[in-house]
C-alpha cells in the first residue's frame, strides 16, 4: 500500500482542542484522521451530525411530566436516598 502525505490547515487552537480530546483516547490526530477517512470508505457516507441531537416521543413525554412534577411542588415518592436504592433495586 502506498501512503501519500496530506497538509490540512486548521486554526491552532482548534488543533490542540481536538489533540487533547484524541489524546483522551489514547489516539493521535494522524490516527484519527486515518479512521475518519477509513469509516468514509466503509459506510460510503461522511460520518459527522450536523443536526442537534431531538428527544424522542418518550423523553419529551418524561421531560413534560418531570416539570409538571416540579410545578406542583409536590414531595417526592421517596423520603430519603435509601428508600430510592431500595426500590430501583427490587
Amino acid at each position: 500500500m502506498a501512503t501519500s502525505t496530506m497538509t490540512i490547515r486548521v486554526d491552532a487552537e482548534l488543533k490542540s482542542a481536538a489533540a487533547a480530546v484524541a489524546e483522551y483516547y489514547g489516539l493521535d490526530l494522524s490516527s484519527v484522521t486515518r479512521a475518519f477517512y477509513k469509516q468514509m470508505v466503509n459506510t460510503h457516507r461522511i460520518p459527522l451530525t450536523f443536526a442537534p441531537d431531538e428527544p424522542n416521543d418518550e423523553s419529551i413525554e418524561a421531560i413534560a411530566e418531570g416539570d409538571a412534577f416540579l410545578a406542583s411542588g409536590a414531595a417526592g415518592r421517596f423520603s430519603d436516598a435509601q428508600s430510592l436504592i431500595d426500590a430501583a433495586l427490587a
